[in-house]
C-alpha cells in the first residue's frame, strides 16, 4: 500500500467522466488499497478515483471510522438505482477541495448497484451520512463537485 497525492480544484482531472473498470486485477486491488490508506491518512470518509487522478469509475468509503469500527469500501462502476423523495441536509466537504465546505440537500435514501474487487455484483440501500457519501463520490465519477450543487442556506435563527 502507498499514500497516493490527492488531486484539488481547479485540477481539470477532477471534472473527467471516468470509465468502467473492465480488468478487476492486481492492479485494481492495489489502487483500492492505496486509496482506502490515502482516505484514513487524510481524515476523509471517502475517496474516489479522479481524486487520487485516476480516471476509472471507483471510489472508496468508511462512513463511521471516526465514530466506531472501521467497515472500508471498495465501490466499482456504482450506479444510483433509486433515490427518495425525501431530503436531508448535511455540510459536505470535500478533499479535493481543502477549507471549503457546503451546505447540500440530497436524497436520504439511495439503492445502490457496484462491483467489489473481484468483479462481484453487489446492492444495497444506504441511508444518512453513508448515502450522502455514496451520492458524493459519485459525483466525482462524472465529474461533478460540491461546487456544482446549489448550497442550502442555513435557517434564520441558525448560529453559524
Amino acid at each position: 500500500m502507498a499514500l497516493r497525492g490527492i488531486v484539488t480544484h481547479p485540477d481539470p482531472r477532477l471534472r473527467v467522466t471516468c470509465a468502467p473498470v473492465v480488468d478487476f486485477d492486481a492492479n485494481l486491488r492495489a489502487l483500492a488499497a492505496d486509496m482506502l490508506e490515502t482516505m484514513y491518512a487524510a481524515y476523509g470518509r471517502g475517496l474516489a478515483a479522479p481524486q487520487v487522478a485516476m480516471t476509472c469509475r471507483m471510489f472508496v468509503m468508511d462512513a463511521d471510522w471516526k465514530t466506531g469500527v472501521p467497515a472500508p469500501g471498495i465501490f466499482i462502476n456504482p450506479e444510483v438505482l433509486r433515490a427518495s423523495d425525501g431530503r436531508q441536509v448535511y455540510d459536505e466537504a470535500c478533499l479535493s477541495i481543502p477549507g471549503t465546505a457546503r451546505r447540500i440537500a440530497r436524497p436520504a435514501e439511495v439503492l445502490l448497484r457496484w462491483q467489489d474487487e473481484t468483479g462481484a455484483r453487489r446492492e444495497a440501500t444506504f441511508v444518512g451520512p453513508a448515502a450522502v457519501i455514496v451520492q458524493h463520490e459519485t459525483d466525482h465519477l462524472d465529474g461533478i463537485l460540491i461546487l456544482d450543487h446549489e448550497a442550502v442556506p442555513l435557517p434564520p435563527d441558525a448560529k453559524p
